[in-house]
């Protein structure tokens, strides 16, 4: 199990991360808690059907994310793919709980299948952004089940990830990665005005890729969940 061991060496380098890592988790995890159970009126399921469902959409997410690729309006390091799909599937037919568990379980099958290349700061800030993606919209579902609601739901997801990426982009992510790769900051800004001559300072980086990233990310995944949910939310109650 070379990739295990691996994986516990990085762990074991990088030990502030994943306490970051888990913290985090159990912040989002508490507040998806507390909506369910004092506002929304999520079904009630079986544990083991509820495990089985959670690890299902979990592994479709972990998969989908080998099938990424590259905007021309962005930097060769923001990579699209849609695995957040089966995330806002999870949390859509289950409820926000299910699916911030099933974000963190996408996260902890991809470290296992293909371990970490940016010492965990990559693998957080992807589980905090599809939170940040699928609670607005499973919420908003959740709060009055129908079309328009999940719609909306969607929408507003949409909107909260773009906003709060843009933030995380430029106060977090692109600090951390700057120091983890000893790259100085004007040279990410550069990668960024190859592709966008527009681009030459932080704030045009995250204005002219970030922005419009998570923007295309949100609505593709949006309409990709809108035309299979009910034919698997038929499925899972068939099963």
């Amino acid at each position: 199990m070379p990739n295990l061991t691996k994986l516990m060496q990085d762990i074991s380098e990088n030990l502030m991360y994943v306490l970051v890592f888990l913290l985090i988790f159990a912040a989002i995890f508490a507040v998806a808690m507390a909506l369910e159970k004092l506002w929304l009126k999520t079904e009630r399921q079986s544990s083991a059907r509820r495990v089985a469902y959670i690890g299902i959409f979990a592994a479709i997410g972990a998969i989908l994310v080998y099938f990424e690729f590259p905007l021309p309006f962005a930097p060769g390091f923001y990579e699209l793919d849609f695995s957040f799909v089966p995330e806002l599937i999870c949390s859509f037919s289950l409820g926000p709980v299910a699916g911030v568990v099933c974000a963190l379980v996408k996260e902890l099958l991809k470290l296992l299948l293909r371990g970490t290349t940016t010492a965990f700061v990559g693998d957080l800030s992807n589980f905090v952004m599809g939170c940040s993606f699928i609670l607005p919209a499973s919420v908003i579902y959740y709060a009055k089940k129908s079309r328009k609601s999940a719609v909306i739901g969607m929408g507003v997801g949409t909107l909260v990830l773009t906003a709060f990426g843009s933030v995380f982009n430029a106060f977090y992510l692109l600090p951390a990665f700057s120091a983890l790769y000893g790259m100085p900051m004007e040279a990410i800004i550069e990668a960024g005005t190859k592709v966008n001559p527009a681009i030459n300072s932080v704030s045009t980086l995250v204005l002219f890729a970030v922005v419009p990233f998570n923007l295309l990310k949100g609505v593709a995944v949006s309409v990709i969940t809108f035309l299979l949910y009910k034919h698997i939310e038929r499925l899972l109650r068939m099963r």
